[in-house]
């Protein structure tokens, strides 16, 4: 799965119809350049493949003071359910990776609430059975015997900061969620303007 195919659908579908130069302003403001790996090539050939995949249409070009005619492309249906596969996955399976949930924190708000929460509770529960795996390596962690390969006993620490990490993940999350149910951010079934729906 592609974070930078996640990011620039779901910019192009929050502006409604946008060129390279906007999509990647976007990104940019989202600090996507420093946890994905999104350079303005890249951004512009993610741009070119979706609309050969169909997932983007070319509406028309734009005369632009910034250089030549831009193509201006468009979300098509195909692609706003390519748009929220990779949503829905990117926020309950932890096995997509952190660029893929980061891709996705700034389209939360494209989704009803209830529907958000389901998914951030089943991440929820795939990150503690991580934690309880990562719990059986620091218990299983013995220095080698007789000259055999084997975990030496500091490799422990690195066992440890996995599970550290993870807790605070978990944490996060469990806060998040609660925020959620007490009502934090318009989401897309409180408003049809909730960030990240394409303007009407």
């Amino acid at each position: 799965m592609s974070a930078t195919r996640l990011l620039v659908l779901g910019a192009v579908r929050t502006r409604g119809e946008a060129h390279g130069y906007q999509v990647r302003q976007d990104l940019l403001l989202w600090a996507a350049d420093q946890w994905a790996n999104v350079k303005p090539g890249s951004i512009y050939h993610a741009l070119k493949k979706l609309a050969a995949d169909h997932l983007l249409e070319e509406v028309t070009t734009q005369e632009s003071e910034l250089g030549p005619d831009r193509v201006v492309y468009r979300i098509t249906q195909q692609g706003e359910g390519e748009f929220f596969f990779l949503l829905n996955k990117a926020l309950s399976d932890p096995e997509t990776g952190p660029a893929m949930f980061n891709a996705a924190l700034p389209f939360i708000t494209t989704l009803d609430r209830g529907n958000l929460i389901f998914l951030l509770k089943s991440r929820i529960q795939h990150t503690k059975a991580g934690a309880d795996s990562t719990r059986l390596l620091i218990d299983n962690t013995v220095a080698p015997e007789n000259g055999q390969p084997g975990k030496p006993p500091h490799v422990r620490e690195m066992f440890t900061y996995w599970l550290v990490t993870i807790q605070a993940e978990v944490r996060w999350l469990e806060d998040l969620v609660a925020r959620l149910e007490a009502g934090e951010y318009v989401f897309a079934d409180d408003s049809p303007a909730a960030f990240g729906n394409p303007p009407h």
